[in-house]
């Protein structure tokens, strides 16, 4: 074996994608396994790395012969985090921004370093539920740009005046005269009024590389037009996307607020809930008889929540988020009783520097909320599933699991100081917010590796 320290310094890292390489066997020693499932950690183990993949997890010495051994020190070795649902093309201050003052080469360039600075902050995988199609995560896959693994969503689908409608109050109206907006003209959003039109956007996102669809089924806060009681599409809409989505062997997320909402996306056959703030035992029955998943912002609860620019800038969104704030009472207390499954999301709209702040105040509040244990799993082994649900056909990644370790799993791990299981800092928690300072990484999280490549190293 080949004993190498692989002490990189943290410039030499960001300076040098060449540095992601990495050689074909790698075989981690003395680590302490969390793996992505079990409340607990398996202690001083070995995880051999071939390739891309987990070849063996194991309590006894792994003999490999040409493998370059990392000395894990006794740190915790675990999966790779997933992000549930996230907006790497959404990156101005707020909608209106985005709409009016941001072109195509700066939301480009924007998306690239929110996608290096989500890698680099142990995301490993990104679920990005609109907003982008598939050119960031063709050109990351081709080892161009440094980011995590992407399933894009494609274009936002929803009615005029919904929390996919980005135009202006006097903008004309796109289901008549066509693409008005900036969001439309560079396929962010996709207006569409009728069952049709659903499935015509629906075609184009999975033509243009969605491994899933992403419909605005009820209203939302960070939008202008849009009461967040809004149940924007009835039952036969949303069960046309439905269709299209079956058609590709794929699936339907639903943005959702609403009782009505999230009952009638379930009976349509929609499999992800995405931020389900109206939860309850009716909800919870219906989502185990449809095997559904639900994902949620967890800064929808912080008191920090008036402060983020995408709501504060638009009075009308802070207005919004008052009323339901107070709405949303009963959330937290039906998930701590029912515990669903629930995959654990962000949701940032923001730059560099605001959205690992966000990330860092999330993690938090859910290891408040619910628990470190079933945050972490919510991060890593319940997004893994949820986004398998792309199915046989459009997962880009099928030859793996994500968000666990164990053979046949991807190899996309951390190495960081510390028992997440106990101190979820190690991953980057913060209580603050707003007022947290700016960082450059997270100090506890030692190594970063993913598709079996090394891509942070402070060992």
């Amino acid at each position: 074996m080949k004993h190498v320290g692989l002490k990189l310094s943290a410039i030499a890292i960001s300076c040098s994608i060449a540095l992601s390489t990495q050689a074909s066997s790698t075989l981690f020693t003395n680590v302490d396994v969390f793996n992505g499932t079990e409340n607990k950690l398996y202690q001083d183990h070995h995880v051999l790395i071939v390739d891309n993949k987990i070849a063996k997890v194991s309590a006894k010495n792994i003999d490999a012969a040409d493998a370059v051994v990392i000395d894990g020190q006794g740190l915790t070795l675990m999966p790779g985090l997933i992000e549930g649902h996230g907006h790497l093309q959404m990156n101005g201050s707020s909608l209106p921004d985005i709409e009016n003052n941001r072109n195509w080469e700066e939301l480009a360039a924007r998306s690239a370093a929110r996608a290096e600075s989500a890698l680099m902050s142990g995301f490993t995988t990104w679920r990005d539920m609109g907003g982008m199609g598939a050119g960031l995560k063709k050109t990351i896959d081709n080892g161009e740009l440094r980011g995590p693994r992407i399933y894009p969503s494609g274009a936002f689908i929803g009615p005029t005046g919904s929390h996919a409608d980005f135009r202006n109050f006097t903008t004309p109206n796109e289901t008549f005269n066509g693409p008005q907006s900036a969001g439309a003209r560079l396929g962010m959003s996709c207006t569409a009024d009728d069952e049709g039109a659903i499935k015509a956007c629906a075609r184009q996102n999975y033509m243009q590389g969605a491994t899933q669809l992403k419909l605005m089924s009820s209203g939302g806060v960070a939008s202008s037009f849009d009461p967040w009681q809004l149940n924007a599409y009835s039952l036969e809409e949303i069960k046309a996307a439905v269709e299209v989505a079956d058609a590709y062997g794929s699936y339907v997320a639903s943005h959702a607020y609403s009782k009505v909402s999230l009952l009638r996306n379930l009976e349509a056959g929609t499999k992800t809930l995405e931020h389900a703030f109206m939860f309850d035992a009716e909800v919870n029955k219906q989502m185990k008889q449809h095997d559904a998943y639900m994902t949620t912002n967890m800064t929808a609860f912080s008191p920090y929540l008036g402060q983020i620019e995408a709501i504060n800038s638009n009075p009308a969104s802070a207005r919004k988020a008052k009323t339901a704030q107070a709405a949303f009472k009963n959330y937290i207390p039906n998930v701590k009783k029912l515990k669903p499954k629930l995959g654990f999301h962000v949701d940032c709209v923001g730059g560099v520097a605001a959205c690992e702040q966000q990330a860092n105040h999330s993690i938090y509040l859910s290891g408040e909320f619910f628990g470190n244990f079933y945050t972490l799993i919510s991060m890593t082994s319940v997004n893994g599933e949820i986004v398998k649900l792309s199915g046989e056909t459009l997962d880009p990644y099928i030859d793996g699991k994500l968000g666990v370790i164990e053979e046949g799993a991807y190899a996309d791990l951390l190495l960081v100081k510390g028992n997440p299981l106990e101190d979820l800092s190690v991953i980057g928690a913060n209580k603050k917010w707003f007022d947290a300072p700016k960082r450059n990484g997270i100090e506890a999280m030692k190594l970063i590796m993913k598709d079996g490549k090394i891509y942070k190293n402070t060992l």
